[in-house]
C-alpha cells in the first residue's frame, strides 16, 4: 500500500509541510454574548479535526454583552492560522488574537497564563501533615477540611498545578477540578 494512502485525512494536522512543527497557542476571542455564539467557535474547531486543550469563557463587558473566550489549542503556524482566519469569519466574532505570536512580537516568551484548580486530598497522619506542608510551600489555600481531608485552591501556571497534583498524588489525591487557561499579554495595549 502507499504511504499516501495511510495518512488520516479527517484531521487539519496533516495538512501542514512536513517541516512545520506543531506548538501550543493561546488564542483570545471577543464574541457578542448571545445564546450559540460558544456552540460554533466549539463547532469550527471539532468539525475541521482541530482538538482544544483549554477553554475558558467569561462575559468581559457587561455594558457591550461581550464575551472573552481563551482557547488552548496545538497546531503548526500554518494551522494557527487558518484556525485564527477561521474563526475570524463567525458573524458574532469581533477579534482574534493568538496571544501567543502577540507575544513574541513584543519581544516576550508567553503570555501572562493563570488557572486555578481545587485539589481534594484524603488522609491521615503523616501523609497529612506532609500535604499541608507542601501546599503552603506552593501556595496553596486551604478552603475546606476536616479530620479526613483536605480541599486545596491553588493558581498558577499550568506547570505549577501538574506538579503540585504530581506531589499530591502519593499522599491521597482524590479528586481535581481545573478552570482551563486565563491569559493576557503584558503591556499598556489591550488585545
Amino acid at each position: 500500500m502507499n504511504a499516501q494512502h495511510l495518512q488520516p485525512t479527517g484531521s487539519a494536522y496533516f495538512i501542514a509541510k512536513e517541516t512545520e512543527k506543531p506548538e501550543t497557542h493561546t488564542l483570545s476571542v471577543l464574541v457578542d454574548n448571545e445564546p450559540g455564539v460558544l456552540a460554533r467557535v466549539i463547532g469550527l474547531f471539532s468539525g475541521r479535526g482541530y482538538n482544544i486543550e483549554s477553554l475558558t469563557v467569561s462575559e468581559t463587558e457587561h455594558e457591550k454583552h461581550l464575551s472573552r473566550i481563551t482557547i488552548v489549542t496545538r497546531g503548526t503556524p500554518h494551522v494557527m492560522e487558518q484556525i485564527k482566519n477561521q474563526l475570524e469569519r463567525i458573524v458574532p466574532v469581533h477579534r482574534v488574537v493568538d496571544l501567543t505570536v502577540r507575544s513574541h512580537e513584543l519581544g516576550q516568551e508567553r503570555p501572562l497564563e493563570r488557572e486555578l484548580a481545587l485539589v481534594k486530598v484524603a488522609g491521615t497522619g503523616d501523609a497529612r501533615v506532609e500535604a499541608l506542608r507542601l501546599a503552603d510551600a506552593f501556595r496553596a489555600s486551604v478552603i475546606d477540611a476536616n479530620t479526613e481531608h483536605f480541599i486545596f485552591e491553588i493558581t498558577g501556571k499550568g506547570s505549577k498545578l501538574d506538579q503540585f497534583i504530581a506531589i499530591m498524588k502519593p499522599l491521597g489525591l482524590v479528586e481535581i477540578c481545573r478552570t482551563g487557561v486565563a491569559a493576557m499579554n503584558r503591556g499598556p495595549q489591550g488585545m
